[in-house]
């Protein structure tokens, strides 16, 4: 009887205590197109709260987390906005092309310019705060 007791005090204790922080405080980001929201795919997040440090490294790759985000069909030269929450003091951006390659992106006024050639473009952004980092992931079809 008393082993029941503590397990559940226990699993109260450790379900009470990860409710409290965790997952709420991933920022999330998203991307605007036509006025519509897309959340990106977070990625390789860390965190460093006043009680709690949080560290996920263990992320598939970039391709399977792109699979993740349904791709955006846009125009050559579109501009793309990006909301990314607590606002990041620094943010990076990668695009990934079809042929392994990959460019630094411009980010002016938390907005990006899609390419003026028609493909399929994976983008990473990496974001960081002064307590933490996450990367971002979404993709696009350019036609």
């Amino acid at each position: 009887m008393n082993k029941k007791i503590i397990s559940t005090i226990l699993i109260t204790s450790i379900l009470t205590g990860c409710n409290t922080h965790s997952i709420e405080d991933q920022p999330e980001g998203k991307v605007v197109v036509d006025n519509k929201d897309y959340t990106m795919i977070g990625s390789d997040y860390s965190w460093k709260g006043n009680k709690i440090e949080v560290n996920t490294k263990s992320s598939p790759d970039i391709n399977e987390l792109a699979d993740q985000f349904k791709t955006l069909e846009v125009k050559k030269g579109d501009t793309l906005r990006l909301e990314i929450e607590r606002n990041p003091s620094s943010i990076t951006a990668i695009k990934l092309n079809e042929d392994g390659t990959s460019d630094n992106v411009e980010i002016k006024d938390n907005k990006i310019t899609m390419p003026s050639d028609d493909g399929y473009y994976i983008y990473k952004l990496k974001t960081t705060w002064d307590k933490g980092k996450e990367t971002f992931i979404f993709d696009v079809n350019i036609n």
